[in-house]
């Protein structure tokens, strides 16, 4: 028995990852890079900019992936994404209203966790402590939902002094004692996905020249009860929570969706979003507009595309 547990165990499902400096590495080595946020600078990493420009990076995220590769967790590398996110970027963008030119910022990593399409990401952060001829590493592992960024998993420590300078060898050697730990987090949160779905939230909102708004009726029954049915219909166990509710909008919040649909393929947010997109026009001949931000957030405005 004891055998064929743990061969399930190795079989089971492991959740895809990418590992990225993390936000406050890359600020305090001014790797970050500033966009137009709906007429407003914001400030996010520059993961191309750090990865041209910091042989200390490449080397962490390479000692990092050979740890994981060990121990069974599939890697997204995030050089290879950001070349596949270069490629697609034309044809991102722009999300607008073909008709009003109504747009939804994304900022530069929701449009690479789009590419990247792993489940967590795996931000890492450290620092080099000196004590006369010795060194040490101090580091910090966070596991962010790709979906939510929510933290599911972390570790930190600090690697016992040593007469080497290679920052590899430091790492290795300081992360070593929490890696299972950290890991077996990460498994967790995914088998919880599995089994209760994956959390993403969903707006509902309402153009200006749409004819009526949410609390209009169709069939005897108002709009707005129609998409809370369906969403509790298209959720695993029926499990979300409606946030806020007018005429004119709707909020729906720890949406759990299925991770694949009923062919056996991977289902993301858009996707799913897209089957409400779909129900509105055919049985209520109800135009929409649906625009993401991020993996995890859907937004459907409905009147026109």
């Amino acid at each position: 028995m004891l055998v064929s547990g743990m061969t399930a165990f190795s079989q089971a499902k492991k959740p895809t990852i990418m590992i990225v400096p993390s936000d406050l590495w890359c600020n305090k080595n001014d790797f970050m890079l500033e966009y137009d946020n709906q007429g407003s600078k914001t400030k996010v990493p520059d993961y191309k900019e750090a990865l041209q420009n910091s042989s200390e990076l490449l080397l962490v995220i390479s000692k990092i992936n050979e740890l994981m590769s060990e121990r069974g967790f599939p890697l997204k590398n995030l050089e290879s994404s950001l070349k596949s996110l270069a490629n697609q970027d034309a044809e991102d963008a722009l999300l607008t209203s073909s008709s009003s030119g109504a747009s939804l910022s994304e900022s530069p990593v929701d449009k690479l966790k789009k590419v990247a399409k792993a489940d967590i990401w795996m931000q890492v952060t450290w620092t080099l402590n000196k004590t006369g001829p010795k060194t040490s590493i101090t580091f910090n592992l966070q596991g962010l939902d790709a979906y939510t960024d929510k933290q599911i998993a972390g570790a930190s420590g600090t690697g016992q002094p040593s007469f080497s300078a290679e920052t590899p060898v430091l790492l290795e050697e300081a992360v070593l004692n929490h890696l299972d730990n950290f890991n077996g987090q990460l498994q967790s949160h995914f088998d919880d996905m599995m089994e209760n779905g994956r959390e993403v939230a969903l707006r509902i909102r309402v153009w200006d020249s749409f004819d009526g708004d949410l609390e209009s009726e169709y069939e005897d029954e108002e709009l707005r009860t129609i998409i809370e049915n369906w969403v509790a219909d298209n959720t695993v166990q029926g499990r979300f929570s409606t946030a806020d509710a007018t005429e004119r909008m709707m909020v729906f919040e720890q949406v759990r969706i299925p991770l694949y649909n009923d062919k056996g393929r991977a289902l993301d947010t858009r996707n799913w979003a897209d089957g409400l997109r779909k129900m509105l026009k055919s049985d209520y001949q109800i135009e929409s507009k649906l625009m993401m931000k991020g993996l995890g957030q859907a937004q459907l405005v409905l009147g026109e595309k």
